[in-house]
């Protein structure tokens, strides 16, 4: 795993013009939370927490904070906010990790073997990810930056659910946990007919129904035509007896 570190400082006005002034000078709001401490109030370089923020691990890794001062406190991040409209963070929230209790975090799930698995190389299928990130519970030593999820051996409409991923040691999925009525055994990643294939499909399915449908309207037409016609002639041939007659 990465090592991630952050350089702080402490402050201590706070407000939304004080959050204001810090972001005008490069400088991030950001609190430390939770655990056995106090709440702590710090600013961030803005420019080295989105450098970090480039890197996927950053989000389910252990970050040392070194404050200014000598203090260091290990964290995971916690919340984000970023402007809206400019690509700018705003503030940062960081929970404070207590070494043998246990916490829970979002990671990553990196997919292996989607182009090689049977269901995309000989049956035509594509691959459907029903999820990007599980919820999971561990000690903080056991943090993994991401869960790998196994495509290799799916075949068209097979999949892979929570209870089928393989864990670490000491990690539990958040939502297989509890009582079995509780627990939420979710699809994760499935092989699936194109979306294309099944448009294309219904649209022949509508055509062949509209052409079946054009076609009978005809022979009913021209049974309808058959049986004026034949009615012409039964009135012809009453004529012709009133004539004889």
């Amino acid at each position: 795993m990465e090592a991630f570190e952050l350089n702080a400082e402490k402050r201590t006005a706070k407000g939304r013009a004080e959050n204001r002034r810090l972001r005008r000078t490069g400088r991030v709001p950001a609190i430390i939370y939770g655990g056995n401490g106090e709440p702590v109030m710090l600013t961030l370089e803005h420019n080295d927490l989105e450098h970090h923020l480039d890197n996927e691990a950053f989000f389910s890794h252990i970050v040392k904070i070194h404050v200014d001062g000598g203090q260091t406190e290990e964290v995971v991040l916690r919340a984000l906010q970023r402007h809206p409209a400019k690509p700018f963070i705003e503030h940062a929230d960081f929970l404070r990790i207590v070494a043998g209790e246990a916490l829970r975090m979002s990671v990553p799930l990196h997919f292996v073997g989607e182009d090689e698995c049977p269901g995309v190389a000989d049956e035509d299928g594509v691959v459907q990810h029903n999820m990007n990130d599980i919820e999971i519970e561990c000690l903080p030593r056991n943090l993994p930056e991401y869960i790998e999820v196994d495509c290799t051996k799916l075949h068209l409409h097979d999949s892979v659910h929570l209870s089928e991923l393989v864990l670490p040691e000491g990690v539990e999925i958040v939502e297989l946990m509890g009582d079995e009525e509780d627990q939420h055994d979710r699809t994760v990643v499935s092989v699936q007919v194109p979306r294309a294939a099944i448009e294309l499909e219904a649209e022949e399915e509508a055509e062949a129904e509209a052409a079946a449908a054009e076609a009978a309207e005809g022979e009913e037409g021209e049974s309808e035509e058959g049986a004026e016609d034949g009615d012409s002639e039964d009135a012809g041939d009453d004529s012709s007896e009133d004539e004889d007659k």
